[in-house]
């Protein structure tokens, strides 16, 4: 059995339980589709929190995605796939989307790239992101648009790029000197505002 067997029966194995229970499908929809406003959200809260330490965070996740995502397009050159339901017969799609190549996860190198750095910055305690993004990962899967491939591949891209970044970006006296220009214009504004 080789590697593309194995994808494919691995999707239909995870994808097909939205057959057999059904009630847990609109969850997996809603983490498929609308995490990423969630993570929005967080990303937001933790830049205004007034900590050095989470701005910096944010800035290495961010960069983290950046570099994941070019690499993701990268492997894309020389890996094509179409979405799951596209080829696949009995399929079990339960969101809209567009036919192109679904290698690696985008969905997948975003959560991975946010949720690892979240975790590497908070020292293994915040746990939950890593759990959160692997559910993402699976809810792809789950819904019909990924093979457990995209989602894996798309996983060690955010994985890669986030460890490369947070070993690397805090050490730079340019990030610490931007983030410092920058507070100094926040407080400005926000002293203002209270005047």
């Amino acid at each position: 059995m080789n590697i593309s067997e194995i994808n494919n029966d691995v999707f239909t194995m995870i994808n097909s339980l939205g057959k057999e229970f059904q009630f847990i499908n609109l969850p997996m929809i809603i983490i498929a589709k609308y995490t990423v406003f969630f993570l929005a959200f967080f990303v937001i809260m933790f830049w205004f929190t007034k900590n050095k330490e989470n701005k910096i965070m944010i800035i290495c996740a961010s960069i983290a995605f950046i570099l994941a995502e070019t690499m993701g397009k990268f492997a894309g050159l020389f890996h094509f796939n179409h979405q799951p339901f596209a080829v696949l017969s009995n399929t079990n799609q339960l969101i809209e989307k567009a036919v192109d190549n679904s290698f690696p996860s985008d969905h997948t190198i975003l959560f991975f790239s946010f949720c690892m750095s979240f975790w590497l910055f908070k020292k293994g305690r915040w746990v939950i992101w890593i759990l959160l993004a692997i559910l993402v990962g699976v809810s792809r899967i789950w819904v019909g648009v990924h093979y457990p491939l995209d989602v894996l591949v798309g996983a060690f891209i955010g994985i890669v790029s986030s460890v490369l970044t947070y070993l690397t970006v805090p050490r730079l006296t340019i990030i610490t000197t931007i983030l410092t220009k920058y507070e100094s214009i926040e407080k400005v504004i926000t002293s203002k505002k209270h005047i």
